[in-house]
Formats: structure tokens, sequence, C-alpha cells
């Protein structure tokens, strides 16, 4: 998978620009504020329709515009299309080779992206949120109905926790109204649950394999997903899964009620990381956590192919500079001739560039492409 054109207009600090790239590794240098990172996050936005730092649409729209159009075509294995997506007063719209889409599910997955950005190495030692939004991203990305189920428990999670409060209050007394909000919840709450720990698994095999690779063989990563539900056995089987959320939500549902939330779930639930056995998390070095990430980012690269046939893009925000030379160059070797990757950087001088082959640079001030597209001299 490639993307071979991308046009802006009225993103961020971009008023207009469309720009053509190669299909090997793309790098946008420049000072800071200029709009490098804009770039990457405008492929984000263009592949999974939200921006990976901020929440709020408005903030991607230019000061003083009203809409901002992402464009690009898509080249995969099988086929050429153009992806748009429109953000504005008309919330967002999404369109694919020319037609819109009536759900934003049916249009994520046209366009894979992996982003490596300074915030994701503390993906092991940070917090369980930055963890399920992980699975939450990359999981939603492959698999379409796993993004309709998400949405939907997010809705479903919303509604229950509004009638938990509304019960603490004196509000409500209709319990049964409860139970149907729990049934629903634990149907697509098991899908969740069973998708999380299916990924997981896969996803241990190729980061252990790289990992060793990493390490000189000196060590052995392994994941284990953690739910909240108490199960003596995990089980990917949705029955099983429904019926444990639904009785634990039964018998938790004096404590959910005084707490005014849902206290078990796929919302709750966490991954743990370990090396030779131990949490990495709790027990692992910063250098042994860092190789982790880059272990489990390479690994989502390889997942995602196995999947769909095609590689993901890679989007690599200012994070060479993170890394020291020994995982900077495993990284390098790893992506190399496979991934077409997208780079931004204040300075080549912290990069190998022996490792770059054949690199594209494009020069970014003040939002603008400035002395067009040049090549490293080799």
């Amino acid at each position: 998978m490639r993307l071979i054109q991308l046009s802006l207009k009225a993103f961020r600090n971009y008023d207009q620009q469309v720009i053509e790239f190669s299909p090997g590794i793309n790098v946008f240098i420049g000072e800071n504020a200029q709009g490098k990172t804009n770039l990457l996050e405008a492929i984000h936005t263009l592949a999974l329709t939200k921006s990976h730092r901020t929440s709020h649409d408005r903030e991607l729209i230019e000061f003083q515009a009203k809409e901002a159009y992402v464009k690009g075509y898509v080249e995969t294995k099988n086929d050429r299309l153009p992806l748009s997506l429109y953000l504005g007063s008309k919330g967002k719209i999404a369109c694919v080779n020319h037609l819109q889409q009536a759900r934003l599910s049916q249009y994520i997955g046209h366009l894979t992206v992996i982003l490596f950005a300074p915030e994701d190495l503390s993906l092991v030692k940070g917090s369980p949120n930055l963890r399920r939004n992980f699975l939450d991203r990359e999981i939603g990305q492959l698999n379409p109905l796993y993004l309709h189920h998400s949405v939907q428990y997010k809705q479903l999670l919303k509604q229950r926790n509004a009638y938990l409060k509304a019960l603490h209050r004196g509000q409500q007394r209709d319990r049964i109204y409860l139970q149907v909000l729990s049934d629903q919840l634990s149907e697509s709450g098991a899908y969740l649950i069973a998708e999380r720990q299916k990924f997981i698994g896969r996803l241990e095999k190729l980061a252990n394999r790289l990992h060793g690779l990493l390490s000189g063989n000196r060590e052995d990563l392994s994941l284990s997903y953690v739910p909240s539900l108490s199960m003596k056995d995990k089980t990917e089987d949705l029955g099983q899964l429904r019926e444990c959320l639904i009785q634990t939500m039964a018998s938790g549902e004096e404590k959910d009620i005084e707490r005014e939330t849902t206290t078990v779930g796929p919302h709750r639930d966490d991954f743990s990381t370990c090396i030779n056995g131990k949490n990495c998390q709790l027990y692992g070095s910063q250098g042994q956590q860092r190789s982790a990430v880059l272990s489990l980012k390479l690994a989502e690269i390889e997942l995602a192919k196995a999947l769909t046939g095609d590689y993901p893009l890679l989007l690599l925000d200012d994070v060479l500079s993170e890394l020291d030379d020994r995982r900077q160059t495993f990284l390098l070797k790893t992506i190399q001739d496979k991934v077409q990757t997208f780079l931004t950087t204040t300075s080549l001088a912290g990069i190998n560039q022996k490792l770059i082959q054949r690199p594209t640079i494009y020069r970014i001030e003040e939002g603008k492409i400035k002395d067009g597209v040049c090549q490293i001299d080799e």
C-alpha cells in the first residue's frame, strides 16, 4: 500500500497544498511549528478520520476558515482509488472513489497507517487508557466490525453510566431498563474482548520474534490481555464472555449505582508486557521498555501485512531522535524496501543517513514546501 498524492485545503497551517510522494522514505524537514507534524496528522486523519493530537475537529481547520479538505490517492496491490475527507459545519463526510460513505466505519481501513511518535514510547509504562486506545485504533483499522462494536459500546456505556447516576440520585427507580442496557452492553463488550485477545495473541508471536533479534536472543517478550472480568479460564467464546459480563454486571449493580459508573468491561481492561517473565512496566529498564515498544510497533506492521495483504504506511513523528543508534538501525533495516515511510525531523544530523536509502526530502516552512523536493546524494 502506498499514498501517491496528498491534497490539503485549509488544514491546520496549510492553505492549499498538493504533494506527491515517493514509494520509499519521505522526510519532512524544517524548524519547529512550521507544519511538519501537520502533514503526518493529515495522513493520519485521511486514514482514520481523526487526528492523533486532538479530539476537536475544529482545531484541524485553518484559522478563520470554515471547512477543511484532505484528499489522497492510494495504491494497493489490487486497486488505486481516491479518498477524501471533509471537515466542517456538516460534520465529517468521507468518500471512497468519490462515493460518500454512510458510516465512517465503512471508510476506515482503505488506508492503513501505523503511527510511531515520542509519546508512544510510554506505551508500556503509561496508563491503561493509553494501551486501550492503542488496541482500539489498530484493531479498528483492520476489522470494520470491531469498529462498529466499539462505537456501539461507547454509546451504550454512556447511556448506562447516565442511568446509574440517575438511580443513585433517586431520579429513577426502574432497574429493568438498567438490565436491558447491561444486556446490550455485554453483547458488544464480549466481541471487543474476544477480538482484543486474538489481536494480542497474534501480535505477541511477531513481537517476540522481533524482540529476540533486537536483543540478540537474550530476551523473551510476552504479552497478556488483562480483563476486568473475573474468569477462571480465558476464552474467546462470545457466548461465554457475554454471559460472564452479564453476571458480573448484575452482581456488581449496587456498587455501580453507588459509584455512578460501570466498573467492569473492556473500557477497564488492559494488557501487560513481560520480558523474561517479569512485568516490563514494573521491573523493566527504560531501554527494555523502549525496545519492547519498538518491537510492538514493528510487529503491528507485519500483522497488518498478514491480515490485509498490504504493508501499511509508517508515520515516524520525530521519533528517531528518541532512539539510540542500535534501535534506530534495527527500525530502519526492518522497514527497508518494504514500507512507505513518512518521517519528520528538524535535522538529519541525529539520523543514521547510511540506513535511509534514497529518501525524498520535503523542506517545510510556514505551511509550504519551500524549495521543492530533493534527494540526498548517495
